[in-house]
């Protein structure tokens, strides 16, 4: 019931507009935008996500863990891009994303914490929406 209400909300009121805000390079602190292929469609699906991008690492947590469709796309095909702040603009990163179900989510939250305090907001927000919170790991490209 949690996942159904909180996925609504964000599909429909919370993430429109973030997701507007990114494709139009506005400078939002602590997001970042996730694009994955459609596993059905093969289409790009864009869904905002914390910025955790360390060196050329990006890590994030997955809210609703395997029922994310950006997880399922991950699953089907690790190739991604990320929408990543550089100063004021933003550029477009290409890498491969790795589920880490072994990993301890909310330990990568409490660590991405001390590396970039601006996903402490975020960290905050999944623990308190999450139903089942998976850590993922992009690998960027050179």
């Amino acid at each position: 019931m949690k996942h159904q209400i909180v996925h609504t909300l964000q599909k429909y009121l919370l993430n429109p507009p973030i997701k507007l805000a990114l494709a139009m390079s506005l400078p939002l602190p602590g997001y970042a935008l996730l694009e994955t292929k459609g596993r059905n469609t093969g289409k790009p699906r864009r869904t905002p996500v914390g910025d955790g991008r360390i060196g050329n690492e990006f890590w994030l947590v997955a809210e609703h863990g395997m029922k994310a469709g950006y997880v399922r796309n991950i699953e089907r095909d690790p190739r991604v891009r990320l929408k990543l702040r550089e100063g004021l603009r933003y550029r477009w990163h290409e890498g491969t994303a790795h589920l880490l179900p072994d990993d301890d989510p909310r330990e990568r939250q409490r660590w991405l914490a001390t590396q970039l305090p601006s996903s402490a907001g975020n960290a905050r927000a999944v623990r308190l929406f999450g139903t089942q919170l998976l850590s993922i790991r992009v690998d960027l490209d050179s």
